[in-house]
């Protein structure tokens, strides 16, 4: 297997929250892929997927973009392994995950880290990024970005849906960690690459949780290069 996996200047520095829900998908089911750094304007190599954005994976023949096209591929191909939504109902329930995920938490987090992002881009993906992000948000990266600190406490207000779950269980899907903890904890792994900003307090369940999905897998997140709160 080969994972095309979003990478900063650095090719150790790993940031796309998409990609990570699929690492720990993949460690998950016990599967190993080998990951290729992938930038912004690296489009060629991903033209065999018909699309120009990762993550994607390849396996041997069969080539799948998407994360959550990935994960139910990995799903359905990898049955006798163990099983990333816990059944077919709670499969579902987890696309709603998904789907909360992408548009607000992700949502949110673009606005805190667009200069962030920039400031670890490979030289060749910076005017890309700017360019791009400018003509979606209608104003420079810089102003996007300002009043960070208004702009964290309404991404913590936004979390409130999972900070209840977790106050009454360790991890989102139930005791242990499923697809779904690995759809939210992606979100954390984005920040956590690229910035220093502090997102959650320490006395936050979120805080405890994302703690434990950092150990998770032998310590795969913790030992990523980033920045810890």
């Amino acid at each position: 297997m080969k994972l095309f996996d979003l990478a900063g200047a650095e090719s150790a520095r790993r940031f796309s929250p998409y990609c990570w829900r699929i690492k720990l998908a993949l460690a998950h089911k016990g599967l190993t892929a080998e990951t290729i750094p992938w930038r912004f304007t690296d489009k060629d190599a991903l033209a065999m997927s018909g699309q120009g954005r990762v993550p994607v994976l390849l396996d041997g023949d069969k080539v799948v973009s998407d994360s959550w096209a990935i994960a139910n591929y990995l799903e359905d191909s990898y049955q006798d392994r163990p099983s990333l939504f816990g059944g077919a109902e709670a499969r579902r329930v987890t696309r709603f995950i998904n789907s909360w995920a992408d548009t607000v938490l992700n949502a949110a987090l673009v606005r805190l880290l667009l200069t962030d992002i920039y400031a670890h881009l490979h030289e060749h993906d910076r005017r890309y990024f700017r360019e791009s992000r400018e003509k979606r948000f209608g104003m420079p990266l810089e102003q996007v970005s300002a009043d960070r600190d208004t702009k964290i406490i309404e991404f913590r207000q936004s979390l409130e849906p999972a900070r209840i779950i977790l106050t009454a269980q360790s991890y989102i899907a139930g005791d242990s960690p499923l697809y779904a903890d690995y759809i939210v904890f992606g979100c954390f792994m984005w920040p956590r690459s690229i910035s220093s900003i502090r997102l959650l307090a320490s006395d936050d369940p979120i805080f405890s949780w994302r703690e434990r999905m950092l150990d998770a897998f032998g310590g795969l997140a913790r030992k990523a290069p980033g920045y810890a709160e």
